[in-house]
This record gives C-alpha cells, sequence and structure tokens, in this order.
C-alpha cells in the first residue's frame, strides 16, 4: 500500500475533505499512477450529489492525467515514468469493445459505477476502512490512483500533461460525438446546445474538420463570447424568445446536424426540431440515472433521428492521440477554456464548475 492524499467525499451533497488515505496493492494488469492534473467534469457534480449512485466514502474524479509510477503483474504496454491521460474502464474483450466501442462495453457500470473491483475490492482504504474508488476506472482527485492498464493512453513527454486530462472525457465526449457519430461533411452546419466543455469540444470539432456554420446555444455571455474565439461562426442566447426562427434563418431552413449537451426535455425537442430533414442529433448531456423527456414524434419524420452517445463512441487509445495532433497543428486549442486550481482548492474549483463561471477547471498538483 502507498500512501496518498485524496478528496473524499463522506455524504452525497457535502463537501470533499482531503485526507491521508492508502492506495491498495496493485493487482493483475493495473497501474499507480502519480497524478499531475485532473479536470472536473459536471458528471462528477451529479454523482457527488446523489444522482448517480456511488458508494461512500469514495473518491471522484475522472479526467486525471500523470505519470506512471508503478505497475502490477501482467502490464506490457506501459512502464515506470510513461506520461499518461486516464479514460474510462473497459473490459477490451466484449463484443462491443472488439468492435471499437469500448463505452459501450458489455461491463461498462461495473467497471466504471460500481465503486469496487470485479473480485469485490476496492482500489482505496483508510485504515480499515474502504474507500470506494475505481470511479470511471480512476478516482483521480488524489495524489495518486490504481488505474487498469487499458485505460490509460500513454503521450509524449513534450506535452503539457497537467492540461491533457478532460480529452479524457469531457472534450473527447463532445469531439467524438462530432467526428465519430454525426460525421459531419466539410461545410455542413452544426447546432451545439450549451457551451460547457462538452459543447466546445464539439465546436472545435466542427471546426477542425471545416464545418461551414458553427451555432453554439448557451444562456452565459462569457461561454458564447469564447465558443467564438473557439471557431462558432454564431453564439445565441438561449433565453432569446424567437430562438428557433432564428437559428432556422442562419441555417437556411435547418442544421444538418445538432448536439445536445443538456438533455432536457426542451433543448432535446429544440434541437431536433431545428435539423433539416433529413437531420441528425446527438445526445450527450448525463442528468441521472433516469432522465424520461416527451419528445414530439412528428419531428423526426423525413429523416430526422436522435442518437444517444457516451464518451464520444471512440477509442481512447486512437482518439485522443488524434486530438493531440490537432492540438500540435493548431487546429484543436482546448485549453483556453481550462482554469487552473491548486489541488488544495478544490472545493472553489468544484463551486466553479457547478456555476459555470469557468468552464473547466483543472486541478494541478
Amino acid at each position: 500500500m502507498l500512501g496518498c492524499r485524496a478528496a473524499v467525499l463522506s455524504g452525497y451533497g457535502e463537501p470533499t475533505r482531503i485526507r491521508d488515505i492508502q492506495t491498495d496493492s496493485l493487482r493483475d494488469r493495473e497501474i499507480l499512477v502519480r497524478m499531475v492534473g485532473v479536470g472536473i467534469c459536471h458528471t462528477d457534480l451529479t454523482a457527488a450529489a446523489g444522482r448517480i449512485p456511488f458508494p461512500l466514502p469514495a473518491v471522484l474524479g475522472h479526467e486525471g492525467s500523470g505519470v506512471v509510477e508503478s505497475i502490477g503483474p501482467g502490464v506490457e504496454a506501459l512502464s515506470p515514468g510513461d506520461h499518461v491521460v486516464l479514460s474510462f474502464a473497459s473490459c477490451r474483450n466484449c463484443r462491443n469493445c472488439d468492435g471499437g466501442h469500448p463505452a459501450y462495453c458489455a461491463d461498462f457500470a461495473a467497471l466504471n459505477y460500481s465503486g469496487y473491483r470485479p473480485d469485490g475490492s476496492t482500489t482505496l482504504r483508510s485504515g480499515a476502512e474502504d474507500v470506494h474508488g475505481g470511479w470511471f476506472g480512476q478516482s483521480s482527485f488524489a495524489t495518486h490512483a490504481v488505474v487498469g492498464e487499458a485505460g490509460a493512453v500513454k503521450v509524449a513527454d513534450d506535452l503539457p500533461l497537467a492540461l491533457l486530462g478532460p480529452l479524457g472525457c469531457g472534450i473527447q465526449t463532445g469531439a467524438g460525438a462530432l467526428m465519430r457519430v454525426l460525421r459531419p461533411q466539410p461545410g455542413a452546419s452544426v447546432i451545439v446546445f450549451g457551451a460547457g466543455a462538452v459543447g466546445l469540444g464539439s465546436v472545435l470539432a466542427a471546426a477542425a474538420i471545416g464545418c461551414a456554420t458553427v451555432i453554439v446555444v448557451d444562456p452565459l455571455p462569457a461561454r458564447r463570447a469564447l465558443a467564438l474565439t473557439l471557431g462558432a461562426t454564431a453564439a445565441l442566447d438561449s433565453a432569446d424568445p424567437g430562438l428557433g426562427r432564428e437559428l432556422r434563418r442562419l441555417t437556411g431552413g435547418g442544421a444538418d446536424h445538432s448536439v445536445d449537451t443538456v438533455s432536457s426535455e426542451e433543448v432535446l425537442n429544440l434541437a431536433v426540431a431545428a435539423l433539416r430533414s433529413p437531420g441528425s442529433c446527438a445526445t450527450v448531456g448525463l442528468r441521472g440515472r433516469r432522465n424520461p423527456v416527451l419528445l414530439d414524434q412528428s419531428s423526426l419524420l423525413m429523416g430526422r433521428s436522435v442518437t444517444g452517445v457516451i464518451e464520444g463512441d471512440v477509442d481512447p487509445r486512437t482518439f485522443i492521440p488524434e486530438l493531440i495532433d490537432l492540438w500540435r497543428a493548431g487546429r484543436f486549442p482546448f485549453e483556453e477554456m481550462i482554469t487552473i486550481f491548486p489541488f488544495e482548492e478544490i472545493e472553489t474549483a468544484l463551486a466553479a464548475a457547478a456555476s459555470g463561471a469557468v468552464v473547466k477547471p483543472v486541478l494541478t498538483f
């Protein structure tokens, strides 16, 4: 076991408390990563509020980046000293994993949401008490994390490692929904509902692949302004009573594609109604275990479609390097949405994320 410092959540809706705890000994195909940076994702806030059941006490955090300190039995692709970006856990053996869709792994829930390893043990402890880890395969709100080898992506040593963690979830979700699921043609029109990190990931991807019209809808002026600097061609206030008419005007009657990062009934219906025929919408927001919505079926006629997307439906081992290559080429400036906080200020950073004051807080160690 190794001592580490971690932000431990002991009660839903309560503040985290930074404590000294221990990581468990490494098991087969596990690695120990010393964290350098970790992004805060809206899903962390959802879990902390209890809307995604996760056993307590627990350590959250799932947009980590760091350096491999040690490796367990059977690890072949990584070595101590490697720089890695962490993403979700998958079995790499089921039909969906074999087919290139690890985000839909047959064991996704057990590996990412249960708080336990498959054998019932936990990756973290505090004396005799279990501390639940493995949140999205990581629990990276800590100085060290025990991670499955399959969820770690090796990256070059010359990259700004502390900033790369959000590529493993929020940004990859938005970019992947665009590039892997919707797959717009150059010159296409796209509407993105919500200018958080996921939505701005879609904006960056749309600009990088040459979409001619990229419209962002968000209630916050600062986020709309940021979207314009990242490639949006227009940014509209979601409270505008004439929003639907303006979207149709800007897209010549309807967009080829839309991305819904909000996933409320109102927004999802607008994201579908704003499409041309045919047109496609990707809905990616996670609001909790269940989120019933009433969708106007008549909006789906004439070829409109809605697809739910988890983690961008990407394989992080190939997609994260693709995003890094775009960044190196100056075509994916994701760092412009990041605000740095020291790990000790995690509660301030969580509050900034919840209020929308900061698009993507990143904790550094």
